[in-house]
């Protein structure tokens, strides 16, 4: 008989608040492989403090969360090993190179053929001419493809993005969800935060409207 899947992440009655004011209550989701969520609704739903809790960029009020089978610990090296995200504008190396940035995590990651899986994603991403420039020279829509390929770069076996779509145009859009799709295809699990309706609906398996659930 096969082995059962079992869900990559797994949320159980999340709470957070600040004060007194509760952002998020008694939220749970399972997200499996080859699955994508969408978390849509109004600003100031819930939806980044969502996701900043399922990176470990925020701490618990309440409830647990489990990504591939164990308790989310932030400094957790197979936690970490199984995750990545794309949640704020990253701090980057203010003297590393975009090259040596994509070159330093794969390598970390332990790719086998570093040099070339650099070489991929900054063709993918359109940033060949920008490879020897440092972050703090980019534009504010090129940062957001460094961001995203520093994600694309690395193993992962669930991907956290918020609002992805940010400061691309029409046909960064369009490469991004086609990118998302075709990973979530081959297996990647997926849960996003985003207002752009085509990415939605390229890359969503299903959608939770953070707002209607009353968690915002």
């Amino acid at each position: 008989m096969a082995k059962a899947r079992s869900p990559i992440l797994k949320v159980s009655n999340l709470k957070k608040a600040y004060g007194d004011h509760v952002i998020v209550s008694d939220f749970s989701l399972e997200l499996w492989p080859g699955e994508a969520i969408a978390l849509t609704g109004r600003n100031g739903a819930g939806k980044s403090t969502i996701l900043r809790c399922l990176v470990g960029a925020e701490a618990l009020d309440d409830g647990q969360i489990e990504i591939d089978g164990r308790e989310l610990r932030e400094a957790d090296p197979l936690v970490r090993a199984a995750m990545a995200t794309v949640i704020d504008d990253l701090d980057f190396f203010p003297d590393l190179s975009v090259v040596e940035h994509l070159d330093l995590l794969a390598r970390a990651y332990g790719l086998p053929d570093a040099d070339t899986a650099v070489d991929q994603i900054l063709h993918e991403v359109l940033l060949v001419p920008q490879s020897g420039q440092l972050p703090g020279t980019l534009s504010s829509g090129q940062r957001r493809r460094l961001a995203l390929a520093t994600a694309f770069v690395r193993p992962r076996k669930v991907l956290v993005l918020d609002e992805p779509e940010q400061r691309l145009d029409v046909e960064g859009v369009e490469w991004l969800a086609n990118r998302l799709k075709e990973e979530r295809d081959q297996g990647l699990a997926i849960i996003l935060a985003s207002h752009e309706p085509k990415l939605v609906e390229v890359v969503a398996t299903r959608s939770i409207n953070v707002g209607e659930l009353g968690h915002g």
